[in-house]
Order: structure tokens, then sequence, then C-alpha cells
């Protein structure tokens, strides 16, 4: 590497070591635990991943659960995505070393689609056509109450479109990257029998 190169590698490190700082001590002062909203927060971690326990189709837990991983995956990136651009953010986290919306992106968004697509699945609905209310949904009504209630902020415009967009972008992509593992699952399978 370059003098030049690994002299601006290193502001850029000690910018961001100066930044977790700032980061932790918001969060010391602001989303600690003597806050109500950092108990909405952690509730809406806990509650879905309780409900996921009780009700998960226990037939089908590799499938919805692989799903459910990919919902995470996705999401999150999506939602890092947001926050990194300065589009939106999240005011209360649980912890400081947590990203700030790492109680949708773990447990509250998964656990939704995972439900709803076992649902969709358990009743031969069409996945492509039934995710949009519950895309609608989230984007619409869920965030204009997080936003409400102070658990979401615009930086600037408020775009629940974009959120929506998405909120649609993670089903199609869980789906699609669940579909192809299924089907190479089917596949070796398959393989394996006719040798």
């Amino acid at each position: 590497m370059k003098n030049d190169q690994l002299k601006q590698l290193e502001q850029i490190m000690h910018a961001e070591i100066e930044q977790q700082k700032r980061i932790f001590d918001y969060w010391y002062e602001y989303s600690n635990f003597t806050n109500w909203q950092v108990w909405v927060c952690l509730a809406m971690f806990v509650v879905p991943l309780v409900l996921l326990i009780l009700f998960i189709d226990r037939r089908r837990v590799f499938l919805l659960g692989f799903y459910g991983y990919s919902v995470h995956v996705f999401f999150a990136y999506t939602d890092i995505i947001g926050v990194d651009r300065g589009i939106w953010y999240y005011p209360y986290k649980l912890f400081a070393f947590l990203p700030s919306s790492f109680t949708l992106d773990a447990s509250l968004v998964p656990v939704i689609y995972m439900l709803y697509y076992q649902y969709l699945l358990n009743r031969g609905k069409n996945y492509y056509l039934w995710m949009l209310p519950l895309c609608f949904l989230l984007a619409f009504f869920m965030k204009p109450l997080m936003v409400g209630i102070g658990l979401f902020h615009f930086h600037e415009k408020e775009n629940f479109l974009l959120l929506f967009a998405g909120y649609v972008f993670t089903a199609l992509i869980a789906k699609w990257l669940t579909d192809l593992f299924v089907f190479l699952s089917k596949s070796t399978k398959w393989s394996l029998k006719t040798k």
C-alpha cells in the first residue's frame, strides 16, 4: 500500500473510533433502560421470538428458518444502507455496540415474515400476491406508528414509499434465495438416487 493510502485509512479509522465513542455517549444518556422507548424496543425483540417458538410449524422449521434468516440479512442490509446514507435513523437501541435497527432486523420483521410465510404455505396462497399487503402494512402503518412514538425518524423528507420498496425487495430476495436452496436440495437428492 502507498503511504498516502495508509494515512487516509488511518484517518478514517480514527474518525470511526471517535464516532463510536459519541454513539456510546449518546446511548448512555438517551438510550439506556431508564427510558420507556428502550423497553418497547426490548419487547419488539423478545416477544416475536417467543411467539415464533410457540407457533412455528416444526415440520417446516428448516425451510422457515432459512427463509427468516434470509429476511434478516437482506432487511438488515436495507436498514444499514438507509442509516448510513442518512435517510433514516433509530434514536433508541438496546445496546451501544449493536446496530440501531437490531430490534427490527433480528427479530420483529423476520418473525412477522416467517409466520406470514408459514400461513401462506399452509393455505396454498400465492406468495407474490399476498406479500404485498404485508409489505404495505409494515411500510405505511407500522413505520408511521414508530415515527409517532419516536422510535423511527426520517432525516429529512418522509418517504414511506421507499420503505415499502425495501420491504418488497426483502420479500422477493428471501423467497428467491429460499426457492433456490430448496431446488438445489431436491436436485442433489435426485442425483444421489440415480447413482
